[in-house]
């Protein structure tokens, strides 16, 4: 059984088809339901051999006021390793809407110091598109592996550092709302929250990304980051609960932009927090 590794931050379904026996590669499905989607349900049908791990369950520190929040080391590590996951594993993710909430966990596992891991361009439907092998999503509950984290501090953005970071000429905070969100102009989804964005925030979109639920192209993806004049600068993405950040850090990342951080309560809390 052969033993792997990985060099880009997303992968497609042919190769990880060609290398769904490897005894390092641990596959999870990180679906999850969108807020304004409350109807939605996830399928307990996945990729052959998937542990199912929902980032707003397993991976959310459940005790903050706010969604999504980033988990502790302590969580983040027993989590990881009761998914069978070591240092030495290659970890997939993918959900079940193509690329939505895969990121997030992706972004996670990063920011802990894990760097063999990637996204599954087009998730689900792509590989059910692809007729490769199907099973029912497990759940384990017991350790399997003793899995230790190293967090980079500067991958995460709080609220005390946010405000002072929108003034800052050498960062742009990117959104990836839609544009109507952006501008107070849609209702948020979640009830009682006030519309607006960060001051000195730009709008990108996370739709404006993808193509059928994939990404796009490395060319274009530049040509759009290009556009919001982001040279020389540090980059930190937010969105409304740090979620959808996360495909424009994954973007980001794939054409080679080094300087990223996500905001963690992003609009939630921003919104909640100020006036």
């Amino acid at each position: 059984m052969e033993t792997i590794s990985i060099d880009s931050s997303l992968v497609s379904a042919e190769w990880l088809n060609d290398h769904l026996n490897a005894k390092n590669l641990v596959i999870l499905d990180a679906s999850m339901v969108p807020v304004d989607h409350s109807k939605d349900k996830i399928g307990s049908i996945g990729i052959k051999g998937a542990n199912y791990a929902n980032p707003k369950t397993l991976f959310s520190d459940l005790t903050s006021p706010f969604p999504n929040t980033f988990p502790n080391k302590q969580q983040f590590e027993k989590t990881s390793s009761k998914l069978g996951i070591h240092n030495e594993s290659v970890v997939v993710i993918y959900d079940q809407k193509g690329i939505y909430s895969s990121p997030r966990l992706w972004w996670l596992f990063k920011s802990y110091g894990h760097h063999q891991v990637a996204v599954l361009d087009g998730g689900f439907p792509e590989w059910k598109s692809k007729g490769f092998p199907t099973g029912a999503l497990q759940t384990p509950n017991e350790s399997q592996h003793d899995f230790r984290a190293h967090l980079n501090s500067n991958c995460i953005i709080d609220f005390d550092q946010i405000s002072s970071l929108s003034q800052d000429r050498d960062v742009l905070i990117i959104d990836a709302r839609s544009t109507g969100r952006f501008y107070g102009l849609e209702p948020e989804p979640r009830e009682g929250l006030r519309g607006g964005h960060i001051p000195n925030s730009v709008n990108l979109p996370y739709t404006d990304l993808l193509e059928s639920g994939k990404l796009k192209n490395p060319t274009e993806l530049k040509s759009t980051f290009e556009k919001l004049d982001i040279e020389n600068k540090s980059l930190v993405f937010t969105c409304g609960s740090g979620i959808t950040a996360c495909i424009l850090a994954l973007a980001a990342d794939l054409i080679g932009i080094k300087k990223l951080a996500i905001y963690d309560g992003s609009w939630t809390e921003y919104g909640n927090l100020t006036e």
